[in-house]
């Protein structure tokens, strides 16, 4: 199992990074799939995490969603935070994630991926780095290059990204610059 602590960030290879998969189950939820008696499925999304994406937004890093399941909360979702590269119902994710790749006219070395479960692994080991939030299946912590040290909705994608935008050195413009907030600010003794 990886650390998952911010010191063992691996900085040096995330640096070059040109976009961020997303899984969403687990990932930019807590995995819960609340019902309502119709059948409208609802999903609860953290707002720094949100946030969060459109400070790497800004960083120019892309971000892309590659899930499972399909869902028009998730392409709303989207659609608020200016995510372009949207793959839904990919029950096997690395070809979605050929599909993705050939979208963004990018390689799977130039991205990063985070995922929770076992179906996260194929796109996770392709991709030049893997993450996971805290709660992730042990054989994903087991493969991550990184794990958050929350769980899954619950903040793990901002810290992913924190990493991400001071390995690719936009800290400075992207968050000191607008907020006053350093690094160490954020738990991050770089």
């Amino acid at each position: 199992m990886k650390q998952n602590n911010r010191a063992a960030f691996p900085l040096l290879k995330a640096k070059g990074v040109r976009m961020l998969i997303l899984d969403v189950d687990g990932v930019m939820t807590d995995g819960s799939i609340i019902m309502d008696n119709g059948g409208e499925e609802w999903k609860a999304f953290n707002v720094r995490d949100g946030h969060g994406i459109k400070m790497l937004q800004r960083a120019g890093i892309q971000l892309a969603i590659l899930t499972g399941r399909t869902s028009g909360v998730v392409a709303s979702r989207a659609r608020d935070l200016g995510i372009e590269h949207v793959i839904q119902g990919s029950l096997k994710k690395s070809e979605g994630l050929n599909v993705l790749l050939e979208q963004a006219g990018l390689e799977a070395s130039d991205c990063a991926f985070m995922g929770d479960d076992i179906v996260d692994l194929p796109p996770m080991r392709r991709c030049r780095l893997g993450f996971a939030p805290r709660d992730a299946h042990v054989s994903v912590l087991a493969v991550a290059d990184w794990a958050a040290d929350c769980d899954g909705g619950r903040g793990a994608v901002r810290q992913v990204i924190e990493g991400l935008i001071l390995a690719n050195d936009a800290w400075q413009t992207v968050v000191e610059a607008p907020y006053g907030v350093t690094p160490a600010d954020c738990g991050w003794n770089v």
